[in-house]
């Protein structure tokens, strides 16, 4: 105890949103930029934005994010901690306040399985850890729902898709994913888990695979939304 408060003097824990330093209750973020997170409360919404994404595509039960993603704002600067700056308590913190959250939600309290999007391992070994997995451990600790990382996999290492338009975002991961053992989901609820929904590509090309199973059910989660991007 006095170790760590000894460290906490010279290298200060910071909010990952505002930079402030935080107190000893507070984790990852202040409690200022926690009460004030742009929430979407999508799960509490039959027919939001996000599940609009997917009309036509593909046959979800439901679609939900946490946060609302703008450029410049707080949740770009705590994704960017999250994704590129080795950030990986962020994640789980996220995952963990949204679970208690989609609690809350008929359709979600009511999954089997939380599966994060793969990366895939030329990516994964480069990068140490994989975001998606981390909010997925984050949701796993509140709804008391196991997470399966090694059934649905890449196959295939895809390019980055920041800067893709709409159709070049779809056409980079059409058939990229695969499921290892299929039996194992059958007629199981699966919360298919991103860390940004933008156009929805990646999530469509994992349903595809998954919907192979035979009755199985998926919803979608992420921690941000991001609708212009």
């Amino acid at each position: 105890m006095i170790l760590n408060d000894f460290i906490s003097l010279i290298y200060p824990k910071t909010c990952m949103a505002c930079g402030k330093s935080l107190y000893k209750n507070e984790n990852c973020l202040c409690t200022y930029c926690l009460y004030h997170l742009p929430k979407t409360n999508f799960h509490l919404e039959k027919d939001n934005e996000v599940e609009r994404v997917f009309w036509g595509r593909v046959r979800i039960e439901s679609a939900a994010s946490f946060l609302y993603f703008s450029k410049g704002g707080k949740v770009q600067k705590i994704m960017h901690k999250l994704k590129y700056k080795g950030r990986q308590e962020i994640g789980v913190f996220l995952g963990e306040q949204y679970g208690l959250e989609l609690l809350n939600s008929d359709t979600f309290k009511n999954i089997d399985i939380i599966i994060p999007v793969p990366l895939h391992k030329m990516k994964l070994k480069k990068r140490g850890y994989n975001q998606s997995e981390k909010f997925a451990e984050g949701l796993s600790l509140s709804m008391k729902k196991p997470v399966s990382t090694d059934n649905l996999y890449r196959k295939i290492f895809s390019e980055t898709q920041t800067k893709k338009t709409r159709y070049k975002r779809w056409q980079n991961v059409e058939s990229i994913f695969d499921i290892k053992n299929p039996e194992l989901l059958k007629s199981k609820h699966i919360l298919l888990v991103d860390d940004v929904i933008t156009t929805g590509a990646t999530m469509e090309a994992c349903v595809n695979v998954l919907k192979k199973v035979e009755d199985i059910k998926i919803s979608i989660a992420s921690i941000a939304y991001a609708s212009n991007l």
